[in-house]
């Protein structure tokens, strides 16, 4: 791309700001060009800063609508010197220069040392038409978010494309674009966090520290390919403050159904055989007679593919060949307790029935060099298969209906989910023209931003795609809760869209590990029920070591997910799959390790309930709660994030990444100051405690397990080892689980000796699973220690109204731990024995 950078200076307060406002107006004229800049107090720790010309406008369908201004109970002085303005709000100090450029400086109040600086002098220019934003770079920091970014975790000194794009076998470790679009950097340090985050659907650039001059020292880069800069930044004093104000301004993760957190099947080619229907009854027969618990199918694009020449997918249309009776295959798969998530594209091939149709309606993008429809080559069916079509233009009013309208002929049949893939809008061309006539589109914008794609932005179909699937599904069940699983994202994609993945990786030891790092910038980035194609999409089959190591480690994500399409020399246009039975030598191992993920059901779904409320995220980075630990900011290994994590605030997860390795070093954070920090314990033979703070080896056997430690002090609720339906849940596919969620258990870690008069406090949510607008349920276990006894307080609150199918709480020990269990209220308890894992377990009748 041409640099075409124009820098304005000679800035003018307009209007000149009274002495305690909490915002500062400025324009430049400088040049042929008036520039306006604006910096604004939001909240806080919440300020919006806005670069713009009348060429350059701000984003006229931005990611997130601008909140209210929301002081109430914050002291807030301004102060005015000249070209500068001093605004203190709170703890957080903003200021603003304009002696040249604009210059804004975040700081802790009573700080000299900011968290965040302009660049002087070259701060906010406009670069051809677009603009861009320099920063000081700081090279101590850790730099995160940016929804989903090759390995590591940490993305300092490195450059990206701010697109999305269909990334088919992509290295974990180089390839850029993947498939999201969330221009959300996050800079970390020990003493404070600030988070960039612009509005726009339209492409750009972070270079994060990648580029360096002379003259202007380290910096930071965002750049913008059209229109004005809108940005928030957001101030907080850990990632997981930051974190929660980001979703406080962009929205919280939605609530997820319960069963999406169980094990979801798929492969490609099952919907490309031509008896389709009876291959997917008899693989869900096949994981019946394996005892491996299954709650729904990712069903590929392969029902969709006509019977007849051409041979290529209609999306919303049935191939009858492969499934005669859809509402009876449904059926079936639903008597199995299989829901069934149906993959949809957004495009439409010339052959498609309903392609004139879309056209007249002006539901398609528009070439202007042609006037005629945006032809592009489409993937069709198979091994890169092709063909010339469009994609569906969502700014289109008929277009977002008719979308909506198929989606809701998928529901009737009794589809369960929405799969939302292929929708990274990879357009050839920035000129091709939207119809702009939705109700949703600004009109206003409309009348002063040119029409086409590079000014609205790619991204914006994304997120209207998930919106149109979200409200279908919602208007046929308004009691039940949208599930829509979406490959590609933006910030306003996450309000319509429950889950996302990774895309279509690669089978290797490489891949799996950095991976972790994608998870940890997702779950930042407020992706949250996120994971990956377990085994990997393309790419040769898994060893046996492989998957059940990858397997392992799934088991332990947010999303748990085995999905392929392994290109075959055989037959392309089908492929091979990977199934959890393939190898039956590790088949049971198999099996026992994806019951174990169900037994754990309750703590994963309270964490996503927990996400929901409040937007920490399932899996966590090792230094998330451990800010002050020096280790997790100045260890290379950690500040990657593909080694280990956390699971929620209890396990802490390790990787086995290499064939033939038994080990694996593991760091255990520690809390320093006033907190008392009781250490880990081995969740895995030899059950041992270990002191925090320091570097072990945990043995681990790829036949057994990978690393997994429990913190002291932490605690697991568990349910059966199967899956179960709970109360409450009347839809089709749950009539059709045999077993009612009516056991919990609570595995509990005390200190191996006293705790020293310190209580453990556990809380965990739960509710049907299933309703939009849930009863919520909370439970806590209290919890301290003496050399002979543990002491234990159940408390329950279902005063929401939710009231689960289990009556009493079955408190289990770790492994090796003989001390009684007593109860400080009074509450009967029950010795029940030692388990098949050598665990002592005490029952507490409710």
């Amino acid at each position: 791309m041409p640099q075409k950078e124009i820098c304005p200076k000679g800035y003018q307060q307009v209007p000149a700001s009274a002495q305690q406002d909490t915002s500062v107006h400025l324009r430049s004229a400088s040049g042929k060009t008036a520039f306006d800049f604006s910096f604004e107090v939001v909240r806080q720790n919440l300020f919006r800063v806005t670069f713009s010309s009348a060429e350059r406008q701000i984003p006229p369908y931005p990611n997130v609508t601008k909140p209210q201004t929301d002081l109430k109970n914050v002291k807030v002085s301004a102060k005015d010197e000249g070209s500068s303005k001093t605004i203190d709000v709170g703890d957080v100090t903003a200021k603003v220069e304009w002696e040249t450029t604009p210059v804004v400086s975040l700081s802790w109040t009573g700080s000299d040392t900011p968290l965040h600086r302009d660049l002087p002098l070259r701060s906010y220019v406009a670069d051809g038409p677009g603009v861009a934003h320099y920063s000081v770079h700081d090279r101590n920091a850790i730099h995160v978010g940016l929804g989903e970014k090759a390995a590591p975790m940490d993305l300092t000194g490195r450059a990206f494309q701010l697109s999305a794009t269909d990334c088919f076998g992509y290295d974990v470790y180089k390839t850029d674009p993947l498939y999201k679009h969330i221009p959300l950097l996050i800079k970390a340090t020990p003493e404070g966090c600030v988070a960039l985050f612009s509005t726009t659907h339209g492409r750009g650039s972070w270079s994060v520290g990648a580029e360096i001059d002379g003259l202007w020292g380290h910096f930071k880069i965002y750049r913008q390919d059209y229109g004005g800069l809108e940005q928030y930044m957001i101030v907080g004093k850990t990632i997981k403050d930051v974190v929660r104000s980001y979703a406080e301004l962009v929205g919280f993760p939605l609530l997820v159904p319960r069963w999406a957190y169980g094990y979801i099947s798929g492969g490609y080619k099952y919907t490309m055989l031509e008896d389709a229907d009876k291959a997917l009854i008899e693989f869900a027969e096949k994981l019946k007679g394996h005892g491996i618990p299954c709650s729904a199918h990712q069903m590929s694009s392969g029902y969709s593919i006509a019977a007849v020449e051409p041979k290529v997918r209609n999306v919303f249309s049935w191939n009858y060949s492969r499934f005669p009776n859809p509402e009876e295959w449904v059926a079936k798969m639903h008597e199995h307790g299989i829901r069934l998530i149906t993959n949809i594209k957004p495009f439409v091939l010339a052959s498609h029935p309903d392609f004139q149709r879309l056209i007249d309606a002006r539901g398609l993008f528009v070439d202007p060099e042609t006037n005629k429809p945006g032809y592009m080559r489409l993937w069709s069916a198979g091994g890169a298969t092709g063909g010339d079509g469009c994609h569906i233009d969502f700014t289109s009013e008929a277009a977002f209906k008719w979308w909506f309208d198929g989606v809701k002929r998928l529901k009737k049949v009794g589809i369960d989910g929405m799969w939302n893939d292929n929708n990274e809008y990879t357009l050839p061309s920035d000129d091709w023209t939207l119809a702009l006539d939705d109700a949703m589109v600004n009109k206003e914008a409309k009348k002063t931003v040119e029409n086409n794609v590079g000014q609205w932005g790619r991204a914006l179909h994304t997120e209207l795609m998930g919106k149109s699937s979200h409200d279908a599904l919602l208007d046929m069940e308004p009691q039940v809760r949208p599930f829509v699983l979406t490959r590609s994202a933006t910030p306003g994609t996450m309000r319509y869209s429950a889950s996302t993945w990774s895309g279509d990786n690669v089978t290797s030891w490489e891949n799996m590990k950095g991976a972790n790092a994608l998870s940890l910038n997702a779950g930042m980035s407020l992706l949250q029920c996120e994971g990956h194609d377990i085994g990997g999409f393309e790419g040769p089959q898994p060893s046996p070591e492989l998957l059940l190591r990858w397997i392992q480690l799934g088991c332990m994500s947010a999303r748990f997910a085995i999905n392929c399409f392994k290109t075959s020399p055989d037959n392309n246009a089908v492929g091979e799959v990977i199934e959890p039975f393939m190898y039956p030598e590790i088949t049971p191992l198999v099996r026992d390790t994806i019951k174990r993920r169900y037994e754990m059901l309750p703590y994963i779904y309270s964490l996503g309930l927990e996400s929901h409320k409040d937007a920490s995220p399932v899996q966590r980075w090792i230094g998330w709660g451990y800010e002050t630990d020096p280790e997790v900011w100045n260890n290379k290994t950690l500040k990657e994030g593909e080694e280990q994590f956390w699971l929620g605030d209890t396990i802490l997860v390790g990787g086995v990444y290499h064939a033939g390795v038994t080990s694996a070093k593991v760091y255990l954070p520690r809390k320093t100051g006033d907190a008392f920090d009781y250490g880990y314990v081995n969740m895995n033979a030899p059950y041992n405690y270990l002191a925090s703070g320091q570097w072990v080896e945990i043995e681990s056997q790829w036949r057994e397990s990978i690393p997994l430690l429990a913190k002291i002090g932490g605690a697991i609720p568990i349910g059966k080892n199967v899956h179960t339906r709970v109360p409450g849940d009347e839809t089709a596919a749950s009539q059709g689980v045999k077993e009612i969620d009516d056991y919990r258990g609570l595995e509990i870690f005390p200190p191996r000796g006293s705790s020293h008069g310190v209580v453990f406090k556990n809380t965990w949510y739960e509710d049907d699973g299933i309703s939009q607008q849930p009863k919520t349920a909370v439970y806590t276990v209290h919890y301290s220690s003496t050399e002979e006894k543990v002491l234990v307080h159940f408390e329950r609150d279902q005063t929401a109204g939710f009231v689960p199918a289990w009556k009493q709480l079955e408190i289990i020990l770790h492994n090796g731990d003989n001390r009684r269990v007593v109860t400080s209220s009074g509450q009967e308890i029950i010795h029940k024995g030692t388990d098949s894992r050598g665990r002592g377990v005490y029952i507490i009748q409710a």
